[in-house]
């Protein structure tokens, strides 16, 4: 139970959490840890922004309340990246897809050792390119078409 987030427990687990920190916590640090760990994850998962400064509130609580080195940097780390970490929220926009592609690369570049035509490197980078575009399209495809609505 303490690895999920408390958002996704059922009533019976949400229960069955709070009787654990009430009688195997008598000296709080694993409910105040929990929540530093809790916390992160509600902050990314809003979309409005006075809910997210609402969160971050809560963090900065519980990191105060967990009293420990590594909750601490934690907060260091967020408030360092706190511009960042709203754009994020804002955008919802990441780096996944082009280091996907770097991997991509990377991984043609492992495989294609003792190639000396550049061109014949790079048309296996776009022919990798193209397989993954295919792929996504097929895939998107076939999460519409199961969902009962058209691609």
């Amino acid at each position: 139970m303490l690895l999920r987030g408390y958002d996704t427990l059922f009533e019976v687990g949400k229960k069955g959490l709070e009787d654990m920190f009430s009688t195997d916590d008598p000296s709080q640090e694993i409910v105040a840890a929990w929540g530093v760990k809790v916390a992160p994850r509600l902050m990314l998962s809003t979309t409005n922004p006075a809910s997210v400064e609402d969160r971050k509130a809560f963090l900065e609580r519980q990191v105060k309340a967990a009293a420990m080195k590594e909750t601490d940097r934690l907060q260091k780390t967020v408030t360092k990246w706190w511009p960042e970490i709203l754009t994020l929220l804002a955008t919802r926009v990441t780096a996944a897809k082009v280091e996907s592609a770097n991997t991509m690369i990377k991984n043609i570049q492992r495989t294609a050792r003792g190639y000396r035509n550049p061109t014949i490197y790079q048309s296996f980078i776009l022919l990798g390119s193209a397989a993954r575009t295919v792929a996504q399209i097929h895939l998107s495809r076939l999460v519409f078409t199961t969902k009962g609505e058209k691609p």
